[in-house]
């Protein structure tokens, strides 16, 4: 799937229907007053996150979204009707700018968030406003007021619960392909991902999560070297990172593991130049062609203590499917617990106790660890 995730949309919103100067004309009523009814609104444009939605694909063919106008006002009291308003859907976690100002007007990353993107026009004032001791036959009214115009540029981070790091040719794409939904192109040649790829991971019917897989990243990615920093914000929305690593060597003599350290190294320095929050996020390692290694279990061992790591490690071979399915389990149970834990937490902001949701289950959902409880190293 082609990810969209930047477009410029331009936003029109009604105008204000006019006021209007009329009086009453009625049989054996020779003397009527000013009877003049108000402009209707103009129709407003408004956005909404939407978790079924995960592209912006849509913007990129209808750039231009206009309301219509309210509807001018009538005699005998009557008032124009309000036009229509507008709402635009957009995935969760889209972040809206002015495009002429580069300002950040909103940031959509709940579901059902919202936001007027630009106000309808008021409706003109009728000449019966304007009625009083000394104006009783009153001929003023006003016209109804310009809807607001704006160019908004749309961004969307990424939103998923796993993200795929790791350098080009590691693996990655061929993961998600294997585990999820996800087609992303696959060859034997760096840089083959140039759009994040998002891919739904099903462990049985009622449990899922999103996976993304992002475009590699090199030495100096922070400061835009190769795709630079431009994918590295995608990940900052991720609840866990998995550092897919190749412990392959098509050489023999080649210190394989060894290179892997470094290069493992190198990308775990440019999440902590990047953002320090991205590089404090829970992160696993995955050992990726495991296949293509003669003692996995040493390998990983050993590059374990070159990087002094004691975290979660996986080892897999994407391309045979080896290992892929503990690793899934594993992330399934991991995010279940980390999501129990945030809705626990948001209850107790919002004054709700658990334990009173006719839907709370204690011995499913008492929150577990954060963590496997061991590592694993699954050849």
């Amino acid at each position: 799937m082609k990810f969209v995730d930047e477009a410029t949309i331009e936003v029109i919103a009604g105008k204000g229907g006019n006021g209007v100067a009329s009086f009453r004309r009625e049989k054996f009523i020779p003397k009527g007053g000013p009877d003049g009814g108000d402009g209707g609104r103009g129709g407003s444009i408004h956005v909404v996150a939407d978790r079924n939605i995960n592209t912006l694909v849509d913007f990129r063919y209808a750039r231009l979204h206009r309301a219509k106008n309210g509807e001018n006002g009538r005699g005998s009291d009557r008032y124009g009707a309000a036009a229509a308003d507008i709402t635009l859907k957009v995935p969760v976690g889209t972040t809206v700018y002015d495009a002429d100002t580069d300002e950040l007007l909103f940031d959509l990353d709940r579901h059902g968030e919202q936001a007027t993107l630009a106000k309808g026009g008021d409706g003109g004032l009728g000449n019966l406003h304007f009625k009083s001791s000394t104006n009783r036959a009153p001929r003023q009214f006003t016209p109804g007021k310009e809807g607001e115009q704006r160019r908004l540029r749309l961004e969307l981070k990424v939103l998923a619960d796993v993200g795929l790091l790791g350098l080009p040719n590691a693996g990655k794409s061929t993961l998600i392909s294997k585990v999820s939904n996800a087609r992303p192109k696959i060859a034997d040649y760096p840089f083959t991902t140039l759009h994040p790829n998002l891919g739904v991971v099903r462990t049985s019917e009622n449990r899922s999560f999103v996976i993304a897989d992002i475009p590699g990243l090199i030495e100096g990615a922070s400061e835009g070297a190769g795709l630079g920093h431009l994918f590295l914000r995608h990940l900052s929305r991720t609840r866990v990172l998995l550092h897919i690593i190749d412990v392959s060597s098509p050489d023999p003599e080649f210190d394989a593991i060894g290179q892997a350290a470094i290069d493992a190294r190198a990308i775990i320095e440019e999440l902590r130049r990047y953002d320090a929050t991205l590089h404090a996020k829970p992160r696993w390692l995955v050992l990726n062609k495991l296949d293509m290694v003669g003692d996995p279990e040493a390998a990983g061992k050993r590059l374990c203590e070159l990087l002094e790591w004691d975290g979660p490690v996986y080892g897999i071979s994407a391309m045979t499917g080896e290992g892929t399915q503990a690793l899934i389990w594993a992330l399934q149970d991991w995010l279940d617990a980390e999501k129990q834990r945030e809705n626990v937490a948001q209850d107790k902001l919002d004054g709700v106790h658990a334990e009173d949701d006719p839907r709370f289950d204690p011995a499913r959902d008492t929150p577990q660890a954060s963590e496997p409880s061991t590592n694993r190293h699954d050849g």
